[in-house]
């Protein structure tokens, strides 16, 4: 299973503004073909900041998300623009969405969502060492911008408006990396 299915052929079958839909037709190491569909992947790549004010507050964002049609409690994030890098992108989020900029920006881990189906990829950054600072962003309506303590992680995603898998991974990623780096 270290081999990789071979790819015989790769087609667009439908586009949107914001998707491309792919059918991918491959060939595994026992011979076996099968076609998939798969979100195209997207040139740019996406970050998600998790913005602290000390090691126990995190600064989220409540946000309308189209695809649940409801609004949702979540970290700020987006999409790379052309030609930044990752601690460009964070800083900018940011910026745009929490009004805070950052001194201090860590790569805390690469996160796929669905890799079935789609090689959608966000790096998820701690920030820190916050200072004030807005920037014009693209949301169609101001952002809510509330904080909440990690020591009360559980509360948080037990609430119906917390569903978002990669932010409660990376919120107990960061809550255990400062929990380790404290000495417990």
């Amino acid at each position: 299973m270290d081999d990789k299915p071979e790819i015989l052929d790769t087609q667009l079958v439908a586009r949107s503004r914001l998707f491309g839909i792919e059918s991918v037709h491959l060939r595994f190491s026992n011979g076996v073909e099968r076609a998939f569909e798969r979100l195209r992947t997207p040139p740019l790549a996406g970050v998600m900041c998790v913005p602290l004010l000390d090691d126990d507050t995190v600064v989220l964002i409540r946000e309308y998300g189209a695809g649940l049609e409801a609004y949702q409690l979540t970290l700020p994030k987006g999409a790379y623009e052309h030609g930044e890098d990752w601690r460009q992108a964070a800083n900018r989020e940011l910026r745009e969405e929490i009004g805070y900029g950052a001194r201090s920006l860590t790569h805390l881990k690469d996160m796929s969502l669905s890799p079935g189906y789609m090689g959608h990829k966000i790096r998820v950054v701690i920030a820190r060492d916050l200072y004030e600072e807005w920037l014009e962003g693209d949301e169609p309506e101001p952002l809510e911008v509330l904080t909440w303590k990690l020591s009360d992680l559980e509360s948080l995603v037990m609430r119906e408006d917390v569903t978002e898998a990669r932010m409660i991974a990376a919120l107990y990623m960061v809550r255990e990396s400062i929990a380790q780096r404290r000495g417990r």
